[in-house]
């Protein structure tokens, strides 16, 4: 192992997943997201952004035979990813490309998904970490219209976008959502604690989706000693989110 990674596990051991040791380091965020994309076996995801693989491999575990394809700007990460998806087992069923969101060309000649899905980095001002790597991972360089765009270019017709974000991102992610061309949204909330403001969202729309928008009950996170039942079930047991 290098010094400069850590060997990992997420959903109770079912992924193992090596990362760097400083930047922002996979956690609840990547775990929340995959548990909200409804694959089945069979089908093509793509991720945009999927720094060491965390998310994609969370969702390999939790539904077997899907078909991913990974985009990664960062060389080192995406190398990392190659890896962790070998160390899983996925080889043959993942690849990890290197690109920017900001190429549409890219995202025009990739094939055909049934699902499209990122963490993308939030800020789109404020005090950035000096950590370049950290940095890359929460501020904008690419707006959130962006990543959008991108995700839903290669995108089936009722194909899924899903994005998880900070609650006060709300109304750029509805935005972007839209001038991606995806509607029909999902608004799923996670709930630090019962009766405490939502920190961060599962936001969700359908290419070509024309229904109304809905706001679900949402996962309360933490109860009484640690977490609820419900989001152990999603973090250490590889539940998904119904939606």
């Amino acid at each position: 192992m290098s010094p400069d990674t850590t060997d990992d596990q997420l959903l109770g051991g079912r992924v193992r997943l090596r990362q760097p040791r400083r930047g922002l380091r996979a956690g609840l965020d990547a775990v929340l997201l995959a548990a909200g994309v409804a694959a089945r076996p069979g089908q093509l995801v793509l991720e945009a952004g999927c720094g060491s693989g965390a998310a994609f491999l969370c969702l390999a575990a939790r539904v077997p035979g899907l078909r991913i394809l990974a985009v990664e700007q960062d060389a080192g990460l995406a190398a990392l990813a190659r890896a962790n998806a070998a160390a899983n087992g996925l080889s043959a069923q993942v690849e990890v490309i290197e690109g920017d969101v900001r190429d549409l060309a890219l995202a025009r000649g990739l094939p055909q998904c049934d699902h499209a899905f990122a963490n993308p980095p939030y800020w789109p001002g404020g005090t950035a970490p000096p950590e370049a790597l950290r940095r890359a991972a929460t501020h904008e360089a690419a707006r959130l219209e962006d990543w959008a765009r991108f995700l839903a270019a290669p995108l089936t017709g009722r194909g899924s976008l899903s994005l998880i974000l900070p609650a006060a991102r709300l109304e750029a992610g509805m935005a972007a959502l839209a001038a991606a061309g995806c509607g029909s949204a999902r608004l799923l909330p996670f709930w630090p604690r019962e009766g405490v403001l939502a920190k961060r969202i599962l936001l969700q729309g359908r290419r070509g989706g024309r229904g109304p928008a809905r706001v679900e009950p949402g996962l309360v996170l933490h109860g009484t000693g640690g977490f609820t039942a419900a989001a152990t079930a999603v973090l250490r047991d590889a539940a998904g989110l119904a939606g």
